[in-house]
């Protein structure tokens, strides 16, 4: 057992002001992620700073836009009827991920701050840079079927394993970040980073910020919508692939669309090119084929996770279709 001291605070001012005085501290609020690697001893904080009773839950509209706080639970978000009208996207993304227990205590800010669950990263016996800088990525010859194929560099190729964090991606969320000087607000695809030469920094979030809450548009994409996820077996499974496909369709013209995949590279993946060959173009197979192609462009397998370059174009093409068949 490493002894490490614990901390309550009800105020994200008051949890602002502990995390300066330590910026090794850590925030704990549902803690099914962070719990775990103390378990497993990936990482020894020797302070966490219990946030549960921040108030920072909120579900709200506000103007053309849905708050939503960062301790808000990913059960509670996927249940709220608001979330269901306006962002159903997001609505079965998070229903998708994890099991029905942890989603009643994860957070959203806690789903967005979840490390990698690469084997190399959690074994301490086994080189690796993101746990360890300089040690070498085990990965990149060894076991990599879960692992990515776009934005890889030569010290990481680890996947972000977020089901929740590829729809707000598509749905052009915004974060809004706080330290002790004021708010900042940042585009979600924006938060999380590739891996590049610095694979220990997993997101943007600097050392003395607090994420507040998400700020995401309501928009005409959620009557076209899907989430498909593919994975080793039906429930509590990580993706090997997922795709968050919504579009807007005016006598079955596109005119409006978003694409992002999952389990695929360091961070969410963003389909914008796809997205630009698709709006204003009919919503039909072979339109839904060219955009998987274009999708693909400097896509590259490790070896155990060639598969992903035939089974991702796929997972866009059947997204899409059963997007369009909610019409």
């Amino acid at each position: 057992m490493i002894n490490f001291q614990y901390l309550r605070t009800s105020s994200a001012k008051s949890a602002i002001a502990l995390l300066l005085k330590d910026k090794n501290a850590k925030f704990l609020a549902g803690g099914t992620n962070l719990i775990d690697l103390m378990k497993r001893g990936v990482t020894a904080p020797e302070k966490l700073i219990d946030i549960n009773h921040v108030p920072l839950k909120q579900i709200e509209q506000v103007g053309s836009k849905i708050h939503i706080g960062a301790l808000a639970t990913n059960t509670a978000v996927a249940e709220h009827a608001l979330i269901k009208e306006k962002l159903p996207l997001l609505s079965w993304a998070l229903q998708a991920g994890a099991s029905a227990q942890l989603r009643n205590v994860a957070t959203v800010g806690g789903n967005m701050m979840q490390r990698t669950r690469c084997g190399y990263f959690y074994d301490t016996e086994m080189p690796c840079n993101k746990r360890q800088p300089g040690s070498g990525c085990g990965a990149m010859e060894g076991f990599n079927r879960m692992h990515a194929i776009f934005g890889t560099s030569e010290k990481c190729i680890a996947v972000h394993p977020s089901d929740m964090c590829v729809a707000l991606a598509a749905l052009d969320a915004e974060v809004v970040l706080a330290n002790h000087k004021g708010e900042r607000k940042i585009a979600f695809r924006d938060f999380h980073r590739l891996a590049g030469d610095t694979p220990q920094l997993d997101n943007n979030l600097k050392t003395d910020e607090m994420i507040i809450r998400l700020e995401i548009p309501v928009s005409n994409l959620a009557k076209n919508y899907h989430y498909l996820k593919v994975r080793d077996r039906a429930s509590y499974a990580f993706a090997l692939v997922s795709v968050a496909a919504a579009f807007e369709l005016n006598n079955n013209k596109i005119t409006d669309v978003r694409l992002a995949m999952g389990g695929v590279a360091h961070k969410p993946w963003r389909l914008t090119a796809s997205e630009d060959f698709l709006k204003g173009k009919e919503a039909s197979l072979s339109n839904f084929e060219k955009a998987a192609e274009l999708a693909m462009k400097g896509a590259k397998g490790f070896g155990e996770n060639n598969f992903k370059l035939k089974l991702a174009p796929n997972t866009i093409i059947e997204a899409l279709n059963l997007a369009k068949s909610k019409a």
